[in-house]
């Protein structure tokens, strides 16, 4: 009888998992945020709901804040997905760059939305590691929003990533974390919210002059 062998990753602590434990490890995780909160939930109801012993969620995960974190970086994952596709679809780059950016607001707000009980929680548990992380996000999503610029108007590395990281700081403050409670209720003026100021931000960064044009004047 032929045995069917299971994918495996390894945990980084010495043990294989099978693929995808990690993943129903955080679905359970994530139930938990958006019922029970952060306070509440806890390492064996997780391994519960996952169908795993309590030590193998250890295997994944050293404590609680990790997988709060693991969660929202699974989420950021997800976003920069999306910004990914966005960037290599058709259409002129403007329209690419304010599809991204208006999806790196969406998307964030329709997952905390799902946790808006316990965000408050949740950010006051693990804010310091979770800046780092939120700067590392950020980071990715800058160079995508980079490449399209680069397409789209010649722009040299540095300009580029400067003009990303700023497109990226300007639409931050469309973020869950800025908005107030009623605001959390409003997707659909968030929505409106985040398309007009990422057009405004779009034409902005594609008015300035491409670098090429400014190295041929000062030659000239």
């Amino acid at each position: 009888m032929k045995m069917t062998q299971l994918p495996i990753r390894s945990s980084g602590r010495g043990a294989p998992e099978p693929a995808g434990t990690r993943a129903r490890i955080l679905d359970a995780a994530d139930r938990a945020l958006a019922g029970t909160g952060y306070r509440h939930m806890r390492i064996e109801d997780l391994a519960r709901a996952a169908g795993i012993a309590k030590g193998t969620v250890y295997l994944s995960f050293p404590s609680k804040q990790e997988i709060a974190l693991a969660c929202i970086d699974r989420m950021a994952g997800r976003v920069l997905e999306r910004m990914r596709a966005l960037a290599a679809g058709s259409g002129p780059p403007a329209d690419r760059l304010a599809r991204m950016l208006v999806e790196r607001v969406l998307v964030r707000f329709d997952y905390a939305r799902e946790h808006s009980a316990s965000v408050d929680e949740i950010l006051g548990a693990i804010r310091p590691a979770l800046l780092e992380r939120r700067a590392a996000h950020f980071r990715s999503e800058s160079r995508v929003l980079a490449e399209v610029l680069h397409q789209a108007r010649g722009m040299s590395g540095p300009a580029a990533r400067e003009t990303a990281h700023a497109m990226v700081l300007a639409t931050n403050a469309l973020l869950p974390y800025s908005l107030g409670v009623r605001e959390m209720a409003r997707r659909a003026e968030i929505a409106r919210r985040a398309r007009r100021v990422a057009d405004l931000i779009v034409r902005g960064a594609l008015a300035q002059e491409p670098a090429s044009a400014r190295g041929t004047k000062g030659t000239a």
